[in-house]
């Protein structure tokens, strides 16, 4: 199958006016995305259609097809496949240092950092008749900790593994895919569930609505070190009355959506690409609910392990965001 994705391509585009034929530079840049009903589609989807609309003024055609997610778009970008593309911070750090499913090709030195997007929040959701409103109320309940292999599995074994706690303290620890969670929980097969997912989330909303599920803040000691140990991980909020039940802004941690590219990336291709979504910001947070508290202070630094593209750094310092 022919791959979608391409890197940039210079086109000579010729334009014909009454004096003759002039050449124009034409640029065109695929941002990877993920599959088409998630959010990283719809960042890559945001980016480019704020950078078309300019196209006239810088020449570069955006373009931002569905792909296989975080690892299938670093991969892309390192094999000069895609000039960017969004991934999971964690997915970021990995990339860089060369480990888990990117250990056989190595450190990717030349990975950059263009900013955080949305946060992916580690959530846990209760049944209101458990009585569970802490992460340490879990214990001595039926609780879905994910499959193995998934990011909810993961972030859950490495906060139990910071508490010291393994799936004995659980009257039950399933490992139910996302997909099966909330309808377990509202057969009452399980009291909680963990998901690390972007939010507003519609799985989330059917319990919420459902069965009077209610989301539960994690905090504490043992989350406040992840995140300082790990740059991958970061705080995060869960504004309130996002879901029924859930009146007050929940406080818990997760991974980060990144936008990604690398050296190979020219800086003024990547300063276009940052300077369409910083100048219409407004814009950009309208275009879906996980954009409306993006906060450009945050999005310098949440979650972003390789070091900033210098394309984009040349607009953060033009914005006096950075010295």
């Amino acid at each position: 199958m022919k791959k979608l994705a391409i890197t940039t391509l210079t086109a000579t585009a010729l334009l014909l006016g009454a004096g003759g034929v002039n050449a124009a530079e034409e640029k065109y840049v695929t941002i990877g995305t993920g599959g088409q009903t998630g959010v990283y589609y719809v960042v890559g989807q945001s980016i480019c259609k704020l950078v078309n609309r300019e196209q006239s003024k810088h020449g570069i055609k955006c373009t931002a097809p569905s792909t296989g997610g975080s690892v299938a778009n670093l991969n892309a970008i390192r094999a000069g496949e895609q000039d960017m593309g969004v991934a999971q911070s964690d997915q970021q750090y990995k990339a860089l240092k060369g480990e888990g499913d990117f250990e056989a090709a190595g450190p990717f030195a030349e990975l950059r950092a263009v900013f955080a997007v949305h946060p992916e929040s580690f959530t846990v959701v209760a049944r209101k008749d458990s009585g569970i409103k802490t992460f340490d109320d879990l214990k001595g309940k039926r609780v879905n900790i994910g499959n193995p292999g998934s990011g909810q599995r993961a972030t859950m074994d490495a906060l139990m593994q910071e508490k010291g706690w393994d799936t004995g303290v659980f009257q039950l620890a399933s490992e139910l895919k996302a997909a099966e969670q909330s309808q377990a929980l509202c057969d009452n097969k399980i009291d909680a569930m963990v998901y690390v997912v972007g939010h507003p989330n519609g799985s989330i909303q059917e319990a919420a609505s459902s069965c009077d599920a209610v989301v539960i803040p994690v905090t504490g000691p043992e989350v406040d070190k992840l995140v300082k140990t790990y740059p991958y991980y970061a705080v995060s909020t869960i504004p309130g009355k996002m879901y029924p039940g859930s009146d007050n802004d929940i406080k818990t941690f997760g991974v980060t959506a990144t936008f990604v590219s690398s050296t190979k990336t020219p800086d003024d291709t990547i300063y276009v690409v940052v300077k369409a979504v910083f100048d219409n910001f407004d814009r950009f947070k309208k275009l879906h609910p996980a954009f409306a508290n993006l906060e450009p202070a945050h999005m310098l630094k949440d979650g972003l392990s390789a070091p900033l593209h210098d394309g984009a750094v040349k607009y953060y310092k033009e914005k006096g965001w950075l010295k």
